[in-house]
């Protein structure tokens, strides 16, 4: 995927990929940013500690090697410590990062989205904001832990959209991404890309784990989610993801999720 970059992509670059390493060795550290004034994404990049990016305001999506995470208010992606991964901005996006030293918590090993709570969400708020003298460092080590313990209590989500280097399935990705209300069908696609639709069939099962059908529905929700935190409205997302009315984004989404789009985006919101 291609997204804007800049002079404040670096900026925020260098605060995620060196922020971690000029704090003490501490259990976990912690600062947050403000999106507001522009887009940006961070390329690709990693770090020795494990990262939670998580989401106060706007949408962020998180790609890895082997999918895009979608990052909706009040939750967060878990990264783990040396996994290359990118990071892009709704322009209204205010940010959380939590940096965690390896083996300071019992957290997952692969990449996850995860509910983050109320109480949580303060917690590592206070870890950004609060003093950072030495004369505290015990009390800001014995929030850590406890921040720490009730991150590993939280519900995880399986907000991805799965992807693949695989040369035919990055170039339907891009695709897609670039236009997610292209509708042609799977038969188009197939012959669009040279194999026939039983081999194109196999081939996205095989690389992403799911049916055509159901990768760019996926695609769709991640899609939806992120336009929706950064403000569109419903009319303008079921446009943009070529649905022929809104209702019927409203019943595809629904049947996803659960939930209507501002009852789903209310529910996550709530503080």
């Amino acid at each position: 995927m291609i997204f804007q970059t800049g002079h404040s992509a670096q900026r925020v670059q260098s605060c995620d990929t060196n922020f971690g390493s000029t704090e003490a060795r501490r259990p976990a550290s912690a600062m947050h940013l403000d999106f507001t004034d522009y887009r940006a994404e961070i390329p690709m990049h990693q770090h020795e500690q494990g990262q939670l990016v998580l989401a106060l305001h706007g949408a962020v999506t998180c790609a890895v090697s082997d999918g895009v995470w979608i990052v909706p208010p009040q939750c967060g992606v878990w990264i783990p410590g040396g996994v290359a991964h990118s990071n892009r901005f709704t322009p209204n996006a205010r940010l959380a990062y939590l940096f965690v030293e390896p083996d300071a918590a019992e957290l997952p090993q692969e990449t996850c989205t995860v509910s983050i709570s109320p109480m949580l969400r303060e917690m590592v708020l206070r870890l950004a904001d609060g003093p950072k003298e030495d004369t505290l460092s015990d009390h800001r080590d014995r929030l850590a832990r406890v921040l720490l313990d009730e991150l590993t209590l939280m519900p995880r989500h399986q907000w991805k959209l799965p992807t693949s280097d695989h040369p035919k399935i990055s170039a339907i990705t891009a695709a897609l991404t670039k236009s997610p209300g292209d509708r042609r069908t799977i038969e188009e696609w197939a012959a669009h890309l040279a194999v026939s639709e039983r081999s194109f069939k196999r081939l996205i099962v095989q690389e992403t784990g799911l049916s055509f059908g159901r990768w760019r529905r996926q695609l769709h929700l991640v899609i939806a989610l992120r336009e929706l935190a950064s403000g569109a409205t419903v009319q303008r997302v079921a446009g943009l993801l070529g649905y022929e009315s809104t209702t019927a984004f409203i019943v595809m989404f629904k049947k996803a999720l659960g939930a209507t789009p501002s009852r789903y985006l209310a529910q996550l919101t709530v503080s």
